[in-house]
């Protein structure tokens, strides 16, 4: 049996997690991460009574699990990364957050130990498609923006779906800025900027996590989105992470890695 420990396990997607880990038959959940959750929550929680409820990094011992999920928060998942492959956790990464530098940090950490791990920006097979057809499109349409819309209470913006998208479009798109000319009469209007991709932000009630690439061409149009209505959907991804992260001897970024 594979061990795993949650980080934010009393968030909403670390309950998901939890409840996928507990209906799966060869893990095992030992052990949770929740700076807040008091014992008396476990059955809250879905927490057997042999699950360790740990609420910092420096209580958790060696040997707590074999896989560390984590759906924190981006304040602390770089510490948290770091930690879990510094003490041979196998990290399973679903928050975003982290910088280009850190992830290039904790890749080359991991692979000195050779500790595999996965960082997922989106675990939804759907947003994964996405990321894959928007990168063979803008081969042929190098003008494009983004536009990812999330619930109102998302911590970091743009989302780590829609960065990772940008990257994966920047990797083949020819050198380009679209409406080079343009005036804006008021500040960020036309949103982020990576290498000349604009990235659009919402956060509204109401919304979970969706995000539509736009390309233009001369005379004709091309959009791609993907809808994620319920955070179970990441839930299959997540369970791929889980039955193969043990096989990795590095850090990778990308579920459509480990397909």
């Amino acid at each position: 049996m594979k061990k795993v420990l949650i980080a934010g396990a009393a968030g909403a997607m670390g309950q998901k997690a939890v409840a996928l880990v507990n209906g799966m038959d060869d893990v095992e959940l030992t052990a949770v991460l929740a700076p807040h959750m008091a014992d008396d929550q476990r059955a809250k929680f879905q927490l057997g009574p042999d699950v360790k409820i740990y609420h910092s990094l420096n209580e958790i011992p060696e040997g707590a699990a074999d896989i560390w999920v984590d759906f924190t928060i981006p304040a602390v998942v770089y510490d948290n990364v770091k930690f879990a492959i510094d003490n041979d956790f196998a990290p399973v990464v679903g928050t975003t957050g982290l910088t280009d530098d850190q992830e290039d940090e904790l890749i080359k950490t991991s692979a000195a130990r050779h500790q595999g791990g996965l960082i997922a920006p989106n675990f939804g097979m759907s947003a994964v498609l996405l990321m894959k057809f928007a990168k063979e499109a803008a081969q042929y349409f190098p003008d494009v923006e983004i536009i990812e819309m999330h619930h109102a209470d998302k911590k970091d913006a743009p989302s780590g779906t829609a960065l990772s998208t940008a990257k994966l479009i920047d990797q083949v798109r020819p050198a380009h800025e679209s409406s080079p000319d343009e005036v804006s009469t008021l500040d960020n209007v036309r949103g982020g900027d990576y290498h000349g991709i604009k990235i659009h932000s919402v956060r509204l009630p109401g919304y979970v996590a969706h995000e539509q690439v736009l390309f233009g061409g001369a005379g004709e149009a091309l959009t791609i989105r993907q809808d994620s209505f319920d955070r179970q959907s990441f839930m299959s991804g997540v369970k791929v992470a889980l039955e193969k992260v043990l096989d990795l001897d590095e850090l990778v970024v990308g579920l459509e890695n480990v397909l």
